[in-house]
This record gives C-alpha cells, sequence and structure tokens, in this order.
C-alpha cells in the first residue's frame, strides 16, 4: 500500500493536472495520406454529404415558393415557411455530420474546411481536396434537384443565394461573415479535444449544437441573402442556375464565410484556447515580457 502511495505521490503534476492531449498540428503537405484509402474514403463521404445536404435543402427552398405561389393555387398562408427552411438546412446538417464525423470529420462546407486548416487542423492537400468534392457535390446535389423539379426550379430561381432587396453588398458581407462565425466556432468548441476529454457526452452531442448553429444563423440571414455561410452551397446553385445576379454576388458568399471562419479560429485558438498566453510564456518571449513589466512599474512608481 506504502509503494502505491508513493508511486502516485511521484507522478509529475503536470501529467495531473492534464487530463488531455492536443493533437500535434496536421502537416502543410502530407504526402502519406495520399497513399491511404481511409483518406479517399473521406473525400467521397464529403461529396456525398454535400450532394444530399443541397438535394434536400434546395428542393425545400423550391417546394416552398411553389406552395405560397398564389397564381399557381398556392397560400400565402402555406408550406414550410422560413422556419421550416431554417429546420431543413440545421437537420440535414445534424444529420449528415452525425454520419461523417467518423470518418471525414463531418465538414460538409468549404468555410469549416479553412478554418480548421487554418487552425492546423487538417493538412493544405485535405483542404483542396475536401473543398473540391464539396463544391461537385453541391453542383450534382442541385442537378438532381433541377432534374427532379425541372417545371419549378427556374420558375422558383432555383435557390440561388443573392442580397435581398433593401439591402447593399456591404450588409450582406457582414451576414456572411458573423453567421460562419458563428458556425465555425460552434464546430471548434464541439471538437475541443479538452472538453471531449472532460465530458465524455461531448463527441456524441456534437452534431446537435452544430446542426442548431446553422438553424439559428439561417433564421436571421434568410432574409438578408437567403443565408449562405457555406460556399459550396451558393456555388453549386449559381452553377447549375446559371444567372447573372447569382454570379455578380458570388463573391460575397465566398469572402464572407472565409471572413468569418478565420476570425472564428483566431478567437478559438487565442482567446478561448489561450494560445497567445500560452505563446507569451515561452522562453522567446519572457525576455520581452519581463521589460514590459519593469517599464509599467516604472510608470507606476512615477
Amino acid at each position: 500500500m506504502s509503494k502505491e502511495v508513493e508511486a502516485v505521490t511521484e507522478r509529475p503534476a503536470e501529467s495531473s493536472a492534464k487530463d488531455y492531449t492536443d493533437p500535434p498540428p496536421a502537416p502543410l503537405v502530407d504526402y502519406e495520406e495520399l497513399k491511404q484509402w481511409s483518406f479517399y474514403r473521406a473525400i467521397i463521404a464529403e461529396f456525398t454529404a454535400t450532394l444530399l445536404f443541397l438535394y434536400v435543402t434546395i428542393m425545400t427552398v423550391i417546394g416552398y415558393k411553389h406552395q405560397v405561389d398564389l397564381d399557381d393555387g398556392g397560400d400565402v398562408c402555406g408550406g414550410v415557411g422560413i422556419l421550416g427552411i431554417a429546420w431543413a438546412f440545421g437537420g440535414m446538417i445534424f444529420i449528415l455530420v452525425y454520419c461523417t464525423a467518423g470518418i471525414s470529420g463531418g465538414h460538409i462546407n468549404p468555410a469549416v474546411t479553412f478554418g480548421l486548416f487554418m487552425a492546423r487542423k487538417v493538412s493544405l492537400v485535405r483542404a483542396v481536396l475536401y473543398t473540391v468534392a464539396q463544391c461537385l457535390g453541391a453542383i450534382c446535389g442541385v442537378g438532381f434537384v433541377k432534374a427532379f423539379q425541372s417545371a419549378y426550379y427556374n420558375k422558383y430561381g432555383g435557390g440561388v443565394n443573392v442580397i435581398a432587396p433593401g439591402h447593399n453588398k456591404g450588409v450582406a458581407l457582414a451576414a456572411e461573415s458573423i453567421g460562419t462565425f458563428v458556425l465555425v466556432n460552434t464546430v471548434f468548441s464541439a471538437a475541443d479535444p479538452k472538453r471531449n476529454a472532460r465530458d465524455s457526452h461531448v463527441p456524441v452531442l456534437a452534431p446537435l449544437p452544430i446542426g442548431f448553429a446553422v438553424f439559428m444563423v439561417h433564421l436571421a440571414t434568410i432574409p438578408i441573402t437567403g443565408t449562405g455561410i457555406n460556399p459550396a452551397r451558393s456555388f453549386g446553385a449559381a452553377v447549375i442556375y446559371n444567372g447573372d445576379k447569382a454570379w455578380d454576388e458570388q463573391w460575397i458568399f465566398w469572402v464572407g464565410p472565409l471572413i468569418g471562419a478565420f476570425v472564428a479560429g483566431v478567437y478559438h485558438q487565442f482567446v478561448l484556447r489561450g494560445g497567445a498566453f500560452k505563446a507569451l510564456g515561452s522562453s522567446r518571449y519572457k525576455s520581452f515580457a519581463c521589460c514590459l513589466v519593469e517599464v509599467l512599474s516604472h510608470f507606476l512608481r512615477s
């Protein structure tokens, strides 16, 4: 018994205080993953998930517009409404993240992939191929919608993201940036290894807050831009519909989400996770910190 107690007391304090392990940063270019079947399986999963996401959500948007079309016998109070559209987007993200999280990470969004790449969670090769797969999946998903709803697809705008009347490009860009910040910040929090180690239920419930984030952002942003926060979603709809306004404003639905994803990555890594304070505590910054403290002390004394 005394030996057991002694072994425990001799254990370094650092290992007992830290009950989780941060994964090492992903290499910028990892050629080894190109030789692994799991890498290509993940790409296929991203393609398929984005295809299904666009198929269900755009079909819901077009179906709703037909249901409220008074010229076609619709009812202005009928259909799923904006609330139903938001549920379609959020619910599909919840389902697809749940299905693909263990295979590809469940990104289904180039902005999410970009944010994770900036935080060194995925390599450059994986980020680029994920983005390509997501965009191709989105194009195919919207293509299926046009094939199945050819009578209504062009009539009701193809589910494209455009700026709503009464709003300018600056407002649209800000709305897309803030909405994507909410989503990507939720993704970072749900995938935080420290929380996963402390609370065993967090990994299981991770798809739920991500889906709710998409749902809530859609409620706020549908009246402004139709809610992009996903460049693949906006790009796929624009490719199939091929309207001038959709292409003229396409840059907003790429620049906005990428800005939001970048800010979310910086906020999570350097504020919530204290990356900046950890860096200041390293040997490279100790001398600078000591000088700063001395200068502040001098001014306070004077």
